[in-house]
């Protein structure tokens, strides 16, 4: 029970990683906001958890700060004190930059990296008047290597990991820790729809020789929420089963 009776959010929550995350916390104490664009996706995934007593879902659009806020007050009223915020929530526009337009690169990087930046700075500014929390940040192999197709995803979350360091830097002394996340090949349903040829490369590229699971993702996250990762801030930690090290 690692997060026994601490309060979660987590964007991006009503499927995939977000999911996973909220039903790994829930399994260890926690009480969780699942928080998505889809309002009735969240509470759907909410409703899926367990009652109100311990999971809430609501309508948020990370783009947007007032709405982020709304949510994180929401949040508080609901449960109390904030102690762990997971921004998660992500898209893809994939293409290359012959193809891509101007609307899906500022698209991408809106809601992964100015996403990430509004749930950061204002989960901080709660968590600071408490002198404590957790920022968990999702930032993605691709921001690491950069993958073709894909400059506006891989700028966005190679930008969150300059934010989570920076962030961390700034939180230390108000007791606020911040650290990142870069998952690699999971397994959900969108690589599932990958072509087999495709999906086969990839996952000829992991030395560990098999896509990683959600759970798998979400058992990091529980360590960089919880008290286990007590002296860690402003650190990134690959989930990629060894792929690009």
């Amino acid at each position: 029970m690692l997060l026994k009776d601490q309060n979660a959010v987590i964007t991006g929550g009503a499927q995939g990683l977000g999911l996973a995350m909220a039903r790994t916390f829930m399994a260890h104490g926690a009480r969780v906001v699942i928080a998505d664009l889809d309002a009735d996706a969240a509470r759907e995934a909410a409703a899926s958890l367990g009652t109100s007593d311990c999971a809430l879902g609501v309508a948020c659009d990370v783009t947007d700060a007032s709405a982020v806020q709304s949510m994180l007050d929401t949040a508080v009223a609901h449960f109390g004190p904030l102690r762990v915020m997971v921004n998660n929530a992500g898209i893809t526009r994939d293409g290359t930059m012959r193809t891509m337009t101007e609307d899906q690169f500022d698209q991408v990087v809106a809601v992964h990296l100015k996403g990430c930046w509004n749930g950061t700075r204002l989960a901080a500014n709660v968590m600071r008047e408490q002198k404590a929390g957790v920022i968990v940040n999702i930032s993605s192999l691709s921001g690491k290597v950069g993958m073709v197709g894909q400059t506006n995803y891989s700028a966005a979350k190679a930008g969150i990991v300059g934010l989570t360091k920076a962030a961390a830097k700034e939180m230390a002394h108000h007791g606020v820790r911040v650290n990142a996340i870069q998952p690699g090949l999971i397994r959900s349903a969108m690589t599932e729809a990958m072509p087999q040829k495709v999906w086969d490369a990839k996952v000829a590229e992991v030395p560990l020789q098999r896509a990683g699971e959600p759970e798998e993702v979400a058992s990091v996250a529980l360590f960089l929420a919880s008290s286990m990762s007590s002296y860690m801030t402003g650190t990134v930690l690959e989930v990629t089963g060894g792929r690009f090290m």
